[in-house]
């Protein structure tokens, strides 16, 4: 009989897949030895496989130059990094070796900009799209970039009081952009997104405090799907109602020539997961091509903010599972060696899911498992799959120890738990390991961050103030 989790997954999916194989009955991620990792750095513990980075970046650009080309699309092609993902050094790093521009969202933001125009890492060339809800600190600190010679800075226009706001401070013309309020899917509790102008006040909008305004310049018509870029009858809808301003907009305002698409790629989630992410592409300019030709308006150049997409697949977590508890005659407990609550906070949030392998054992028996984190809290749970209604995992053995993996993880999770603060039940954050790759292709590893000590937490709470208060 197959009983063994390997024929479990050899029966359910196509496996080995690109990026996950079986190397002497341990799963490897990316060529990772992922049991010699355990065994260097112990667990709980997160890593980042930096090259994952670059190569997600070189597939979407290279999926739009095909397109571009076959379309014969006279527009150029932007690639913009969406920072709000991951605003890690690390990761900025190694997204701007591959020729790309920035996506902010927030004050804090440009200062991480000036740091990595200091260093050389981005020029004033940069396009640095500033989207957002902007609050004074963040309208200075666009002012102070823009003031300091970066043209390319283009802050886009979320309400009707910005443009005044960011006049007051900017010296001189700049460039700024508009978002479309784009209507959500039904699932939604409300029907209008809250950021962005709506679809029949921009015309308006233009004309009343654009038009005959000497300081501002439009630039960009800016996009935004909640749900990111699908293959579905609602995301072509509000596209095509799109590219009807884009090309009502064009026609009134000669210098707008770029469409940002913004709302990113979705990212696997499961073994199971299948997009054609070339076809999307390859549709997209199609649609932008023929609908401009029809209006008889020139097309845009196109900027897209690719978050997940850029970083998720770079990230993973790996567990332990410490202990079993039968709780009643059907439910049996796995519990990890940290929290699913604060590591993975979009599990526990959204119910979102990744996808989950076992590093180890996979030809042993299998059992229905629900994971369970270290907090008292009831929610501090994982218990299904994005491809199933539960969990299978190799059956637990006090003698033989079972790790965990979560991968795909790299979009989020950091800054929503709170990398280097408190944790839920004050759980430690776990140890993080940067994954790289020398100038000879080896892999190598180092500590970004140990795991949370006490001491740590202490200071933070106070109770380690030099002062005695």
């Amino acid at each position: 009989m197959n009983t063994k989790y390997i024929d479990l997954i050899n029966q359910t999916f196509y496996f080995p897949q690109d990026e996950f194989k079986l190397e002497d009955k341990t799963l490897q991620f990316h060529d990772i030895d992922l049991m010699q990792l355990v065994e260097d750095y112990g667990t709980p513990l997160k890593f980042t496989y930096l090259p994952q980075i670059s190569n997600n970046i070189g597939r979407a650009k290279d999926w739009f130059a095909k397109a571009i080309k076959k379309h014969k699309f006279k527009g150029k092609y932007h690639y913009c990094y969406c920072t709000k993902s991951s605003h890690f050094k690390h990761v900025l790093n190694e997204a701007l070796k591959n020729d790309i521009h920035i996506e902010t969202s927030s004050a804090f933001d440009i200062d991480i900009v000036e740091k990595l125009k200091e260093e050389g890492k981005i020029t004033n060339k940069t396009y640095v799209i500033s989207n957002g809800f902007k609050r004074a600190q963040y309208v200075s600190n666009i002012a102070r970039l823009i003031n300091g010679g970066h043209k390319n800075c283009i802050p886009i226009i979320d309400n009707y009081e910005e443009i005044d706001l960011l006049s007051q401070e900017i010296k001189g013309k700049f460039n700024i952009g508009i978002r479309i309020a784009s209507e959500e899917e039904p699932k939604f509790e409300f029907y209008t997104s809250r950021l962005g102008i709506g679809y029949k006040n921009i015309l308006p909008f233009y004309r009343n405090q654009i038009k005959d305004n000497k300081k501002v310049k439009l630039k960009m018509l800016h996009f935004f799907i909640n749900t990111g870029i699908r293959d579905n009858a609602y995301y072509w809808n509000e596209f095509s109602k799109c590219l009807k301003v884009y090309a009502n907009l064009k026609r009134i305002c000669p210098s707008l020539d770029s469409l940002n698409i913004g709302g990113g790629f979705p990212i696997k989630n499961s073994l199971a997961f299948d997009f054609d992410y070339e076809y999307m592409v390859d549709e997209i300019i199609n649609q932008i091509q023929e609908f401009c030709e029809q209006e008889e308006v020139e097309v845009p150049n196109i900027f897209t903010e690719f978050g997940s997409f850029t970083v998720g697949e770079s990230g993973g977590a790996i567990y332990e599972v410490l202990y079993q508890k039968q709780q009643n005659d059907r439910e049996k407990w796995n519990m990890i060696n940290s929290s699913f609550i604060t590591t993975l906070p979009d599990t526990w949030a959204i119910n979102k899911r990744f996808v989950m392998l076992p590093i180890n054992r996979w030809h042993d028996t299998y059992e229905r498992v629900l994971l369970g984190g270290l907090t008292c809290d009831s929610d501090d749970y994982y218990n299904s799959e994005q491809h199933m209604n539960a969990i299978y995992l190799p059956k637990y053995n006090k003698d033989k120890p079972l790790y965990l993996g979560f991968f795909n993880t790299g979009a989020y999770q950091e800054t929503i738990g709170g990398f280097g603060g408190l944790q839920h039940c004050l759980i430690p954050s776990p140890k993080h390991i940067l994954i790289d790759k020398d100038e000879n292709g080896k892999l190598t590893t180092r500590i970004f961050a140990e795991q949370q000590k006490s001491e740590d937490l202490l200071n933070i709470l106070g109770y380690n103030d030099p002062n005695g208060n």
